[in-house]
């Protein structure tokens, strides 16, 4: 008898990898759901007597779809499938009901000891790679397990960057997390296809406050370059300063110009290595720059980046509620670049099936 698996995952791309992670030989019966609460209407109909659930999503997020099958005791096993890695996210869902949590992207080796170390799959092949069945219901637009490249739409190859941001951003994340000692809340990464000419409005829209500070790192590989900026909320900065517990100073804006500096190079520091590591690439970064302190936003954007043309536009906002604190990370790539970068995604994401 088929076994009903569930993923629930907001991006299709990471749907399909999670798909095509399912061992081979386990018999399966595969449905699809974009946030928790459509996850949850699944799960009552049967659908998933093992569920793969995503953390960061639109409707419902993992933790309240969480709260929710616990609350309802509803008769399914989850494992957590997530690009957010902190420890207490980690705690959180594991104390909440779930059994194991994997980071994205999937290992496969991981994914197989936790199925055989339940009982939920007794296979002897370690291969992984396929299904072998599908559900019978009517998948979701980017739910199909194999996809012709010839076909690829942009709007799903911008799904496959949030993806990828999503995977780095959650890097970040954990890296700045256990500086800070505080959980991060982590956002679904917003990426943009636009003109180089309607990035200052882009731009403003991200961040409203008058007086903004921001710290800019271009980085460069194969064929892939770009400039990431880190934007900070001027009337927050003291906040920062004090999590960071520094030595006390007779100058409080060289304390602030040091908390942006430190903040900023872990958070553009580790989004790269978690863009590096999906794409195959080894990121060289340019030395930090303060591009402005206590300045409007339209003074912040290089000049670079306005000869661009067409620009890929990642937006990230990191926020520590307990604290008040939020900023932006920005990653902008030009737009010829978006190919390139699809390319090497979709070689990587094969290599490892």
């Amino acid at each position: 008898m088929s076994t009903p698996i569930l993923i629930c995952d907001d991006s299709g791309f990471a749907r399909r990898q999670m798909a095509r992670s399912i061992p081979d030989g386990w018999d399966v019966e595969v449905s699809f759901a974009e946030h928790g609460q459509d996850a949850l209407s699944q799960i009552r109909e049967g659908k998933g007597d093992v569920v793969f659930l995503d953390l960061n999503m639109p409707v419902m997020d993992g933790y309240e779809t969480m709260e929710v099958i616990r609350k309802e005791d509803l008769p399914c096993l989850v494992i957590v499938v997530s690009g957010d890695v902190q420890e207490k996210a980690r705690e959180r869902m594991l104390s909440l009901g779930a059994i194991d949590f994997i980071r994205k992207p999937i290992d496969n080796a991981k994914l197989m000891h936790i199925l055989t170390s339940y009982g939920i799959y007794s296979g002897d092949s370690l291969a992984t790679g396929g299904t072998s069945q599908q559900s019978s219901a009517t998948p979701a637009a980017g739910n199909t397990i194999a996809n012709s490249e010839d076909a690829v739409t942009e709007e799903e190859k911008l799904d496959a960057y949030r993806e990828m941001v999503n995977v780095a951003m959650g890097r970040a994340g954990e890296n700045l997390a256990k500086l800070l000692g505080e959980f991060i809340d982590l956002p679904i990464p917003n990426v943009n296809l636009i003109e180089s000419n309607e990035l200052s409005m882009a731009v403003a829209d991200i961040n409203r406050n008058d007086r903004v500070s921001a710290v800019s790192k271009g980085f460069v590989s194969e064929g892939i370059s770009g400039e990431a900026l880190v934007i900070f909320n001027d009337t927050k900065s003291q906040n920062i300063v004090e999590l960071l517990k520094y030595a006390p100073s007779a100058s409080s804006e060289n304390l602030e110009l040091e908390a942006l500096m430190d903040v900023s190079n872990i958070l553009i520091g580790a989004c790269l290595n978690g863009l590096s590591e999906q794409l195959a690439v080894a990121f060289s970064h340019t030395h930090p720059v303060l591009l402005g302190q206590h300045q409007g936003l339209s003074t912040l954007l290089s000049e670079n980046v306005h000869q661009w043309g067409k620009v890929m536009a990642v937006e990230i906002g990191y926020a520590i509620k307990a604290k008040d604190i939020s900023f932006d990370l920005l990653l902008l790539f030009p737009g010829n670049a978006m190919n390139q970068i699809y390319a090497r995604l979709m070689n990587t994401d094969r290599e490892r099936q």
